[in-house]
């Protein structure tokens, strides 16, 4: 019962900071130049070969000429429906909401689109997409690149009971988790707050790895550090993440990332 009482004291101290706060998180955001992140995750209704082509020579570059960087992946393990997973990197949310209205008056790729357009219209290239609309981490506020070799990169989304402790799984990442992955080897690329998404509250991030070898002895070095051990005890940390799922993805030949 102490502890119990312990940990919700905490917790209440833990969101003062939240109500104290008086910018909006886009107000913010617009202040701190943090990246903003938009996720897509495509189901493919096909081996996805002129989605592909799509992306490569005709979506990407009208992202890119918006100054909008682009990374693409497939899963590294094949399943029997093919994904997309392809991420939007943004320099603020000033940029997301000019680049969302901009890249339809691109002539230049209005034009080289509409071919593909019209022929997935009535066979289409996907049945849908999953989108996720999110904030970079104070700790990262711009997203590291992966070195040339990576083979391996892992997308992980985390989902909070609440808001409140989805805060407070923030701070444990920016305040110890991050370095101590960089201490183990667990290759951070972004890390962002899900502000839109299919289910909230939630965060998630990007990692990558030489393969997968390198990835599972980084983990257990992880797991086993005593720094951990002790981070994953504190009572302020308790309960902040009751649900996630992890992806393995492999970089396409177009990926930015």
């Amino acid at each position: 019962m102490q502890r119990r009482n312990f940990v919700k004291a905490v917790a209440a101290l833990a969101a003062i900071p939240a109500v104290q706060a008086v910018a909006s998180p886009l107000e913010q955001n617009a202040k701190s130049k943090k990246e903003i992140y938009e996720w897509r995750i495509y189901t493919l209704k096909d081996s996805g070969a002129d989605f592909d082509a799509f992306l490569a020579g005709t979506l990407v570059p009208a992202y890119n000429r918006l100054g909008v960087t682009v990374g693409a992946f497939s899963l590294f393990r094949k399943e029997e429906v093919e994904k997309r997973h392809i991420l939007f990197i943004y320099k603020d949310i000033s940029a997301y909401l000019h680049v969302k209205h901009a890249i339809w008056e691109d002539k230049v790729f209005r034009s080289a689109a509409q071919v593909f357009y019209d022929a997935t219209a009535p066979k289409p290239a996907y049945s849908n997409y999953e989108a996720y609309l999110c904030e970079a981490f104070d700790k990262i506020p711009v997203h590291r690149n992966p070195d040339k070799d990576r083979t391996l990169l892992e997308i992980r989304i985390y989902r909070s009971p609440n808001e409140e402790a989805n805060q407070r799984k923030m701070r444990m990442f920016n305040s110890a988790e991050i370095d101590l992955f960089d201490k183990v080897g667990i290759n951070s690329v972004a890390y962002g707050e899900v502000f839109a998404g299919p289910r909230n509250p939630a965060i998630m991030y990007l990692t990558w790895y030489k393969d997968e070898p390198t990835r599972a002895a980084a983990w257990k070095r992880f797991s086993d550090s005593d720094e951990w051990k002790r981070i994953s005890k504190l009572p302020e940390y308790a309960y902040t993440a009751t649900d996630n799922t992890s992806t393995f993805l492999e970089p396409l030949p177009y990926s930015q990332i």
